[in-house]
């Protein structure tokens, strides 16, 4: 079995707008004149620098630094440069804040809502996610509510100069970043569009994963997987071997796992996951290899649904701020694979403990995630969950009881981890566009029908899936 990959909660919901040394966040910004450049506009908040600009037709692009407290609750106890960057349409358009949920991308793209808006994008890193991570490094600052004060003072020191609508979003662990932010700022954001985001409530019931695994699909596409997965396990001693000299050649380790052994037997319980997270079960499910596959195309196959790198000490490192939170506030998934049971040799290593170095503490808060859930259910409003029908993620997704107004839930039929708005059923896809034009205090079209307002750039609009195994939403 497996386990969970999630946050926390405090009810004592801290503004966090006080800037650094006392200065309020963007104070220096509120007179200045909208004909002066961005660039000077944007530097004259205090704590806001330059690290470059980018050339991006149509568009100014900046990737910015921001002085950020560690504790939100007590500011003067040190701060951490936090990377952002910024892509300026107009400060008379309206704003979209995303996040991956980990590091930020400093090539220009556009989230699918800035497409569909037309607007400016705002994308933060997450904290410690190097290189916005506190020296040294105190982990227990690392939780849901203190990256939600991150994106609040960001917020208000940009929006008094990009002061019409703004739009949260992100995919899998940046929707659920948009929706704690929304949770604990409900009054910042014009309207939230959360792609594929788990919500594990209890972290110790994941039955939604057995469920899921066990009808996913066909009923050969489900057996292949299985077959494979067991022989996998079967030829053990001459695979390891040869992860081991394709590490040592390639450079890598295996110290926070334990050994390669271990790494490999991570990587095969985690096969089956990969393969519905990432692949077009169309495409893919005729292409998984028959037991009696050879050697190397076993090991190509398990390297395109898992890549090997991602099991090693280099490959876990720069997502230790992820496991981290995974084991202390996120939970993670857990599923049965009794087709395995007789060939494990590490039953339970499958979880965030073992990808955290051991001088790391970790303690799980099984408040976080309800508090979550209950507001969403209660108070949602203006929000919007995409998901996919074939994405392992979607399982246990966040759901809109009685409370809830003007939210909407949304499935892409036999959507992967890659699901959007784009990919859904023509009625849902227009309903959604719909509203998050609405949301964005943009017009109704003419011709009444809603769709993106920007059109496709090939550099831009290219959507980014990370493509991360080891279980990472």
């Amino acid at each position: 079995m497996r386990k969970a990959i999630r946050w926390l909660l405090s009810l004592v919901v801290l503004i966090g707008t006080v800037g650094v040394g006392g200065a309020s966040a963007g104070a220096a910004t509120a007179a200045e004149p909208k004909s002066k450049d961005i660039k000077d506009r944007i530097l004259a908040i205090p704590g806001m620098s330059l690290i470059e600009e980018k050339p991006v037709d149509g568009y100014r692009y900046f990737v910015l630094n921001y002085t950020q407290p560690i504790d939100h609750r007590h500011p003067a106890k040190g701060t951490f440069q936090q990377r952002l960057t910024l892509l300026h349409k107009s400060v008379d358009r309206p704003t979209v804040f995303f996040t991956s949920g980990y590091n930020v991308n400093t090539t220009a793209t556009r989230s699918e809502p800035t497409k569909i808006i037309d607007g400016n994008q705002v994308s933060l890193e997450y904290r410690y996610f190097t290189p916005s991570r506190p020296t040294p490094t105190n982990w227990k600052k690392l939780d849901i509510q203190q990256a939600a004060n991150d994106q609040h003072r960001i917020f208000k020191a940009l929006h008094r100069i990009y002061d019409r609508n703004w739009i949260a979003t992100g995919g899998s662990k940046g929707g659920m970043t948009a929706t704690y932010y929304r949770r604990f700022f409900p009054h910042d954001m014009d309207g939230t569009v959360a792609y594929v985001a788990p919500n594990d409530v209890r972290n110790d019931e994941d039955s939604a994963y057995d469920k899921f695994f066990a009808t996913v699909g066909t009923a050969q596409c489900r057996a292949d997987l299985a077959a494979i997965e067991r022989e996998a396990l079967v030829r053990r001693e001459e695979m390891v071997d040869r992860f081991r000299k394709w590490a040592e050649k390639e450079g890598k380790t295996f110290t926070t796992v334990g050994s390669a052994d271990r790494a490999y037997e991570v990587m095969v319980t985690d096969l089956v996951f990969g393969f519905w997270q990432y692949q077009p079960a169309e495409t893919a499910c005729p292409q998984v290899p028959a037991p009696t596959v050879s050697t190397d195309a076993l090991w190509a196959w398990m390297d395109e649904v898992g890549g090997f790198a991602s099991y090693t000490d280099q490959g876990m490192e720069p997502y230790t701020p992820y496991y981290y939170q995974a084991g202390t506030q996120l939970g993670e998934p857990g599923y049965g694979y009794p087709q395995l049971s007789d060939l494990l040799k590490y039953p339970g290593i499958n979880n965030s403990r073992t990808f955290v170095p051991k001088d790391i503490p970790m303690r799980f808060d099984a408040r976080a995630m309800p508090d979550v859930d209950r507001w969403v259910r209660h108070h949602a409003n203006r929000m919007m969950f995409v998901n996919g029908q074939y994405d392992p993620w979607s399982s246990e997704h966040f759901e809109l009881g009685r409370g809830a107004r003007d939210s909407y839930l949304f499935t892409v039929p036999g959507g992967n981890h890659g699901s959007n708005i784009a990919k859904l059923k023509e009625a849902d896809r227009t309903k959604a566009t719909a509203e998050l034009l609405e949301w964005a205090g943009l017009p109704a079209p003419a011709n009444g029908k809603a769709t993106p307002q920007a059109p496709y750039d090939r550099k831009l609009d290219k959507q980014e899936i990370r493509r991360m195994p080891l279980l990472r939403p």
